[in-house]
């Protein structure tokens, strides 16, 4: 019996010995498979030194370059460019970091499944004065990063701090979308000019306005502050490129709006509708950039005196109306009958002549 628990023994020290050696063993593959995949994983610095960056998609192609010191879009047209939308491509350059290899030489086949085709993969190439800084295809992101090729190797890795947003954007979006912006202080009039007649508002101490040289009743001083509120940083929806004038009703504008400052003016061109059914094609000042804007300052292309006037009760409820009186018009009770307990004030008490209680009535 004692023979037999000592072999019973000395085998669990056995399995005991041959777990921990397992353990370890394991352990060190381990390590080795991660400094391997390590050292697959090329050398990856992203940078912000950069004066060029092109990104293509399956929708098409973007250059930005940089020009002294301000961004400008060259492709697929030339115009300036959102700083801050570039800044934020430049700032998520820095963080992109590769992790691991994930899969050597794929096929076309690995490649679709990983997003990194032509039809779904965004490829960006950054330079310095003509130097390539960068040269990568990023594809479908996941748990692990997003899948990622680079120029010069065959293979697949993952990447960290890629923001997918900052390189989606449309053209339009890279566009530098601001129409005016300016101090309100500084102004001293607007004048609207449409089908329904010319608008002029003058500000000194308060907002005045006119229409035919006669002052406008129940004019509200509040909607000239609001229309200049709304002009003094207007921004465009979108663009309307390559649109003939014809199309786009500049030629012959639907409205202009014209902004009288201390040291100069502004115009805006209000022409068709664009996209959609509040939105309008517009001109500003002398630029021949067609912008689309939105319904703030659109339906102003069709207003008429009303919009700059205070309603006719001036919005206050009628105070002849208190609580718990009929309608004007509307019949009181027959005489004679008596108002039940518990009706609104203002009814006439009694039965109709001629008609009795009901038996037990008080």
């Amino acid at each position: 019996m004692a023979s037999r628990e000592m072999k019973i023994g000395v085998a669990l020290v056995v399995l005991a010995g041959l777990g921990v050696g397992v353990y370890y063993q394991q352990k060190k593959d381990a390590k080795i498979g991660t400094e391997r995949a390590a050292s697959d994983v090329p050398d990856f610095k992203g940078t912000d030194d950069v004066d060029s960056i092109d990104i293509t998609t399956g929708k098409g192609q973007i250059v930005l370059e940089k020009k002294g010191d301000k961004w400008v879009l060259t492709k697929p047209v030339s115009a300036a460019a959102n700083q801050t939308n570039v800044k934020s491509l430049l700032d998520n350059m820095k963080e992109i970091k590769l992790t691991e290899l994930i899969a050597k030489s794929p096929d076309d086949a690995l490649k679709s499944t990983y997003e990194l085709d032509v039809d779904h993969a965004m490829h960006l190439v950054t330079k310095k004065a003509g130097e390539k800084k960068l040269d990568a295809t990023f594809g479908k992101g996941g748990g692990r990063g997003n899948m990622v090729m680079i120029a010069g190797k065959s293979d697949v890795y993952a990447a960290t701090g890629y923001s997918g947003f900052s390189y989606a954007r449309t053209a339009s979006d890279f566009r530098d979308k601001e129409m005016f912006k300016f101090d309100d202080a500084g102004v001293t009039g607007v004048v609207v000019t449409n089908k329904n007649g010319t608008f002029d508002l003058a500000k000194a101490d308060k907002w005045t306005g006119k229409v035919k040289d006669k002052a406008i009743e129940r004019f509200d001083d509040g909607k000239a502050a609001a229309l200049v509120n709304i002009l003094k940083t207007l921004s465009a929806e979108d663009f309307g490129d390559g649109k003939a004038p014809a199309d786009t009703g500049l030629d012959a504008p639907e409205a202009t709006i014209t902004v009288a400052m201390k040291d100069g003016s502004h115009t805006l061109r209000i022409g068709k509708p664009a996209a959609g059914p509040t939105a309008r094609y517009a001109l500003r000042d002398s630029d021949t950039t067609i912008f689309v804007v939105g319904s703030a300052v659109s339906e102003w292309a069709t207003a008429d005196v009303a919009k700059l006037q205070k309603p006719l009760d001036g919005g206050a409820a009628k105070a002849e109306e208190g609580p718990g009186e009929m309608p004007p018009g509307m019949m009181g009770m027959p005489p004679g009958m008596e108002m039940p307990q518990g009706m609104p004030p203002g009814m006439p008490r009694g039965m109709p002549p001629g008609m009795r209680k009901p038996p037990g009535h008080p």
